[in-house]
């Protein structure tokens, strides 16, 4: 699996599992608070017993001011005091099923852990003390002992100070509780706002949001070079072919991979339009030169009628010169369009190379020049004869036509392994360091080269396609004390 694929499967994953945490949050939430609407409301263990009978002996004896302050001073084991209105006394809010369980026990007369009093005034209070999973959320933070400091003193004649706010109530002449009565448990107490649990929304909101910020980051991550890719295709059907991936680098992921394949893609398409361009002008350069000859003779034939017979055999020499040069270009341009597909077969190199060498001697023998073979390659390879002979040949000749007179052109063949190595040496001027890897390409000529050397420059860029063509390579280096040395390597498998 490629980079991409991982990204796609950590990011769709982290969405996945954002969600389903949302969704469990949310069900467990839910399942919560069900849970705790069946549970016990009231406390009715012995410490609730004792909170209880305290609290209504403080409440029938100080009234509300100093149930306040036994209240205010009461631990995790908090009474809770509700008044005819349902209003707690200190502004703690009282769940009404609770609030309805307290009176339903009343009604039977369970007066040990919930106890109803009634003030001089005609107030009355019902006391009771929730059951510790109910009161747990919302004095938690207090974990004073109970009827801790001197809750029960005002049982035994100390007069309890009223707490802040509860005279200021009373003086106001507001009978029963205080109206801004307050506890450690209400709004304005130390403990701050009481605890309200999470809806199941909440989750379900914070998945959605998660899940929106994942998607959205995977939208950009992958829209981004996918929009750079469409750029540079625009630009490319345009015509501009410049690189506009190298910052890429060599890490990154399958995107990146295809941004560095568009950039070579675009290199070998601009160099296939330079080549196409060199190639045109130098077509036409090379067709300049016959074309003019050709005028020139016709024209020398109208003038000088006399002169005939030699403007003939001008014109027919350029003919044949320019029918060799279209010939050269048939025959590179299918090659390096793979339309020479002819059916391969075993091709005995000995033999071969026997038969190039026969007809290399007799063309260099009448130029004063020879052509000897060294070593013997008794071994076969699957090819095609014709190319692979024209191949070696236009080798062969180019180094008979640049070698001195006089010279001697080697061809020498050895088998290696699994391949086979020809090389074909000449004495001649050689070729520039610099130009030893540009003279395969169509129309080179070498700055050595002399100016009265027949030949288009194609010899050896169509040997070059025929040798690729077979899986082979070719190549060109100066030899010691002058010359050339081009080697052909074949695979014989």
């Amino acid at each position: 699996m490629g980079r991409l694929f991982w990204k796609f499967f950590l990011s769709i994953l982290l969405a996945q599992i954002a969600a389903t945490v949302g969704i469990g949050g949310a069900v467990w939430l839910k399942n919560r608070a069900s849970a705790q609407e069946r549970r016990l409301d009231i406390d009715r263990g012995p410490p609730a017993e004792i909170a209880i009978e305290a609290a209504a002996a403080t409440l029938d004896a100080g009234g509300p001011v100093a149930l306040a302050r036994l209240l205010d001073n009461m631990g995790r084991h908090r009474v809770f005091a509700v008044d005819a209105a349902g209003k707690e006394l200190l502004g703690r809010i009282v769940d009404p099923a609770m609030l309805a369980e307290a009176r339903a026990l009343l009604a039977k007369g369970d007066t040990r852990v919930v106890r109803k009093v009634t003030l001089p005034d005609g107030h009355q209070y019902v006391l009771f003390l929730p059951a510790r999973q109910r009161q747990g959320g919302l004095d938690a933070a207090d974990t004073r002992p109970l009827l801790a400091g001197s809750g029960l003193g005002g049982l035994a004649g100390v007069a309890p100070r009223p707490p802040p706010g509860m005279e200021a109530g009373a003086q106001a002449g507001s009978p029963g509780r205080p109206p801004d009565a307050r506890g450690p448990g209400g709004p304005g107490g130390p403990h701050g706002p009481r605890f309200r649990p999470l809806t199941p929304f909440v989750p379900l909101a914070a998945a959605l949001l998660a899940s929106l910020l994942f998607a959205a980051l995977l939208a950009w991550y992958f829209a981004r070079p996918i929009r750079s890719l469409r750029q540079a295709f625009e630009a490319a059907s345009h015509g501009d072919l410049a690189p506009r991936f190298a910052h890429a680098g060599r890490g990154g992921d399958e995107l990146s991979d295809l941004g560095r394949d568009f950039d070579r893609m675009t290199a070998r398409l601009r160099g296939l339009m330079d080549g196409q361009t060199r190639l045109l002008h130098d077509v036409s350069h090379e067709l300049r030169s016959p074309l003019a000859r050709l005028q020139a003779a016709i024209g020398l034939a109208h003038q000088k009628p006399e002169r005939m017979l030699a403007s003939l055999e001008r014109i027919e020499r350029e003919s044949v010169r320019m029918d060799r040069l279209v010939g050269e270009l048939l025959t590179l341009s299918r090659l390096e369009a793979g339309a020479l597909a002819a059916s391969r077969q075993e091709i005995d190199v000995a033999e071969l190379l026997y038969q190039i060498v026969a007809d290399a001697q007799f063309e260099a023998a009448a130029q004063g020049r020879s052509v000897v073979q060294e070593g013997e390659a008794e071994v076969t390879l699957l090819g095609e004869p014709d190319l692979l002979a024209r191949a070696i040949e236009n080798v062969v000749r180019n180094a008979i036509k640049h070698s001195p007179v006089g010279a001697t052109v080697t061809v020498a063949a050895r088998s290696a392994g699994p391949r086979l190595h020809v090389q074909v040496l000449d004495r001649g001027p050689g070729v520039a360091a610099g130009d030893l890897a540009t003279i395969f390409q169509p129309f080179f000529r070498s700055s050595a080269t002399e100016k009265d050397v027949e030949g288009h420059g194609l010899g050896l860029a169509i040997a070059q396609q025929v040798v690729q063509h077979h899986g082979g390579t070719i190549a060109a280096s100066n030899r010691e004390g002058g010359g050339l040395c081009v080697e052909i390597v074949l695979p014989l498998d």
